[in-house]
């Protein structure tokens, strides 16, 4: 991908141009007191008829002038803020792409060690499957990726038009991690559903276990706990259901609460173990919470503190009811 450079010297060039606008604004003015003036002294000196000397209206130039500056001081205003957004988000892509090229390179070069393992040396049967398991590891990590991608120009638009199911959340959820426990062998994660109580919303299948997946994978990225630990939790309300996703993991800054959902967005958290990633789960997570017209939200109590994920979406009403 050609890389295009913008002009490193943005602030200089707008405030260089600024300034030689008001210069340039300055000099017309005492150009044209000088020349009045001037014209004034000619005028009385040879007696001249003062209506053919000034055919043009100070007022109407001074308009004139005034409106043109506007114009120029708002088309560099334009410039110099479009020049800045479009640095930002260069920046911002060329970070996703070297984030994102060592996603896809690391999982393929431990393939490769693996598959050059099995080929150079005649392991047992109880380190080939903890080769394999490793193996399968990289290509969920790998699939993951690819799939986030894929998908996720696919509901950016936030006009999804895929399939829509009423589901009982609660057992959803807990079903979900259930059969989909290998994904997460080094986590504990915990479905707490009231006893008694029905949760129902209206979901795309896929897309929901897209957003489990993401926020399960998120609570046990960020973690330096020796065992991460995720806590499901669901309440109601009148016309939402809520689901709690809260981790022990290192939790956020002030501030990086609203951040940390933007496109490429990625925290620096340098003390932890392999967490540059793509930046775009938290950013698919919430174009998921869109798609089933829901919010989502995070709090934290601070670093090293956790954070808890709270999505809302609204009910579905069940057969009968009134909507």
């Amino acid at each position: 991908m050609p890389k295009i450079k913008l002009m490193p010297n943005a602030i200089f060039i707008f405030i260089f141009s600024l300034v030689a606008l008001l210069c340039s604004f300055v000099l017309y003015i005492y150009w044209y007191i000088e020349i009045s003036s001037g014209l004034d002294d000619v005028v009385l000196k040879f007696d001249l008829d003062p209506r053919q000397v000034f055919e043009s209206q100070p007022a109407v130039v001074v308009v004139v002038l005034s409106l043109l500056a506007g114009l120029i001081f708002m088309g560099l205003s334009m410039t110099f803020i479009y020049n800045l957004k479009m640095q930002q988000l260069y920046r911002l892509q060329n970070n996703f792409i070297n984030n994102f090229t060592h996603e896809l390179k690391t999982p393929v070069t431990s393939l490769k060690l693996y598959l050059e393992t099995f080929l150079k040396h005649d392991l047992s049967k109880e380190e080939q499957k903890k080769c394999v398991n490793f193996m399968l590891q990289d290509v969920h990590r790998l699939s993951d990726n690819i799939s986030n991608i894929l998908d996720l120009g696919r509901i950016e638009s936030r006009h999804f038009q895929g399939e829509f199911v009423k589901h009982e959340l609660g057992s959803f959820v807990a079903d979900f991690y259930d059969k989909n426990a290998y994904l997460f062998q080094d986590a504990s994660i915990r479905v707490e559903v009231p006893e008694g109580d029905k949760f129902y919303v209206s979901i795309n299948e896929s897309l929901f276990e897209m957003l489990l997946i993401n926020l399960a994978s998120n609570a046990i990225k960020y973690n330096e706990s020796d065992r991460p630990e995720l806590v499901v939790m669901f309440d109601k309300n009148i016309k939402s259901i809520n689901m709690q996703f809260s981790d022990n993991g290192v939790g956020i800054e002030r501030g990086q609460a609203k951040k940390i959902f933007k496109k490429f967005y990625q925290t620096a958290r340098s003390n932890i173990k392999s967490t540059q990633g793509s930046g775009i789960g938290l950013y698919l997570v919430q174009n998921i919470v869109l798609a089933h017209k829901g919010k989502i939200k995070v709090k934290s109590s601070g670093v090293g503190r956790g954070a808890t994920f709270t999505v809302s979406l609204p009910v579905a009403n069940l057969p009968g009811e009134n909507s």
